[in-house]
């Protein structure tokens, strides 16, 4: 087994970006003709399933899991097997391909990321945790950077952390915030669901311009408004946090609900064949996804998802706030907080006391984020990004 993995690292060096670079945005690039000549076309499907088999499930972790990203770039057999092979994240609790980022979390179980600030360039970058540690140690996922404006502040998200522009082919979103800094919107750079509207604005006619394939607008969609109540001096107490997620159906965290999942990245380039749908899952769950997105829901506001921050308790030995984050933060701080499903989807149930997405600091300049079903990482990532701005 470890010679044919270095085997399949040789004969995809020139196709598959390395782990430590930017995401394997390029694992299309070597071209169709040369992928239905390749030698390792012709080996046996029965074959060729078990060897992929064996390595999805021994590369459990990063950074080996880069083997399987690289299985993906051999040739067109081999791609078709290990999309079947490799499950959502939502399913597995595992971040394989790029597009995991824009997939719902596990539902088991937080996934634990953390984020470095950089004030200088005034830069965040968002990395999987490899370890429990609280470490600088992680696999990249997204990177932001801070514009300010005149009447707001834009947070540009990409795929690449040495290419932020809006125009990229690895431009993801962005979080945009009023002049006080209380209250967010989360834009999302291709449509969350079916029948997605997108927003009018310099921007989205920005990135139609480098458009090529016309198959799926690609600009920006609102999918999360974020407010905070303004507390001048800290006078009203601990920090008051309201997320509305107009992309997932408050109905997602009953039992069997449903939450859009992403299947693939609408490029701007016919380079990357926009026809392949290389990151679609197979599973029950993503079928039943697809027939909530035809749904009512797609177009409206109404029935969404809404997250309240979780009420701190007092301490009366410690005289202050305090919330339980299992050792996750180390730093005291009013940016840190919980959300939870607030009352407001319906009658409160167990599902209601689950923390979907902690935010706490470590660091002068390193934070903790874990998240889990029914966001994904772009819209925690995004969400997280509005708490350390002055309010």
């Amino acid at each position: 087994m470890p010679a044919l993995k270095s085997i399949i690292n040789r004969s995809t060096s020139h196709r598959v970006v390395q782990y430590s670079s930017a995401p394997e945005l390029n694992l299309f690039a070597a071209g169709g003709a040369a992928e239905t000549t390749s030698c390792w076309a012709n080996l046996p499907q029965e074959l060729l399933r078990e060897v992929l088999v064996r390595i999805e499930e021994s590369e459990s972790s990063w950074p080996p899991r880069k083997n399987v990203v690289a299985c993906a770039g051999v040739c067109r057999s081999w791609r078709h097997i290990t999309k079947d092979l490799v499950k959502v994240p939502e399913l597995s609790g595992k971040i394989t391909f790029p597009i995991s980022v824009k997939q719902p979390g596990p539902r088991e179980q937080l996934l634990q990321c953390f984020i470095k600030r950089c004030r200088s360039t005034q830069t965040y970058r968002l990395y999987l945790s490899l370890n429990n540690a609280l470490t600088e140690d992680g696999k990249f996922l997204l990177a932001a950077r801070k514009c300010r404006r005149p009447t707001c502040t834009d947070y540009i998200i990409s795929l690449d952390t040495d290419d932020m522009s809006k125009g990229s082919n690895t431009y993801a979103g962005k979080l945009r915030s009023n002049f006080l800094g209380t209250k967010f919107t989360v834009f999302d750079g291709q449509p969350p669901h079916a029948g997605a509207k997108m927003t009018k604005s310099y921007s989205s006619r920005l990135v139609n311009l480098k458009q090529v394939s016309p198959r799926v607008p690609t600009g920006n969609y609102p999918v999360a408004n974020i407010s905070y109540e303004l507390n001048v001096l800290g006078s009203r107490g601990p920090r008051r946090m309201h997320c509305i997620m107009d992309a997932i159906p408050a109905a997602a965290i009953e039992p069997g609900g449903v939450a859009p999942t992403q299947t693939e990245f609408y490029h701007h380039s016919a380079d990357f064949f926009p026809s392949l749908l290389f990151f679609r899952s197979k599973s029950n769950r993503v079928e039943r996804v697809e027939s909530f997105q035809s749904g009512p829901l797609s177009s409206q506001r109404e029935g969404a998802l809404v997250l309240r921050n979780k009420a701190p308790r007092w301490h009366e030995q410690l005289q202050c706030w305090c919330l339980n984050f299992h050792g996750r933060v180390t730093v005291a701080s009013v940016k840190n907080f919980q959300l939870v499903a607030s009352q407001e989807n319906g009658p409160a149930g167990p599902e209601h006391e689950n923390i979907i997405l902690q935010f706490g600091k470590v660091g002068k300049d390193l934070f903790t984020m874990d998240y889990r079903y029914p966001i994904s990482a772009f819209q925690a990532f995004a969400i997280c990004l509005s708490s350390p701005t002055p309010k």
